[in-house]
């Protein structure tokens, strides 16, 4: 739960010590929501290579057909596609009556690493704005600084 008082201590702290203002950590826990799946503006969901053999393994189709039908190249990356109208990744599907991923056992790096993005944590106040999308955002677990850390580093989860 939210503690305006903790946000205030750890302020200081950063201030004092010179540490990253969420050293006490940061509590989130997934609701499941897909907010963070939506729209309405557009972005890029990076996926690797690995990654998009794992999405073709768990869809029963081969990697070019993944890539034909659901991704798209930027620059020298790739991203998934997003629905042209709602921009919500292509693989967040509506079932019964919650939306859920089609691919969230294999769900690429970018998605395991929500909400330790780092616009994310630039400040508290970017976590809060954060939050404002994210129901599970000051919520559930408490992550340790060290976890967050871990989180951010990990680009191979498979």
């Amino acid at each position: 739960m939210y503690n305006p008082r903790h946000e205030v201590a750890v302020a200081k702290s950063v201030i004092k010590n010179k540490t990253q203002w969420y050293a006490a950590g940061l509590h989130f826990e997934c609701m499941h929501c897909g907010r963070c799946c939506a729209g309405p503006s557009e972005g890029c969901i990076w996926v690797t290579k690995p990654e998009i053999e794992l999405i073709a393994n768990h869809l029963k189709i081969t990697a070019a057909q993944v890539r034909r039908k659901f991704l798209r190249r930027v620059g020298l990356r790739t991203t998934i596609i997003e629905h042209h109208l709602t921009k919500d990744c292509i693989f967040l599907h509506e079932k019964g009556g919650q939306r859920t991923c089609m691919i969230y056992p294999v769900r690429p790096s970018q998605c395991r690493s929500w909400p330790f993005w780092p616009n994310n944590l630039k400040s508290p106040y970017d976590w809060n704005r954060a939050a404002q999308k994210c129901p599970g955002i000051n919520r559930g677990k408490l992550y340790s600084h060290s976890e967050i850390k871990k989180i951010k580093k990990n680009k191979k989860w498979w």
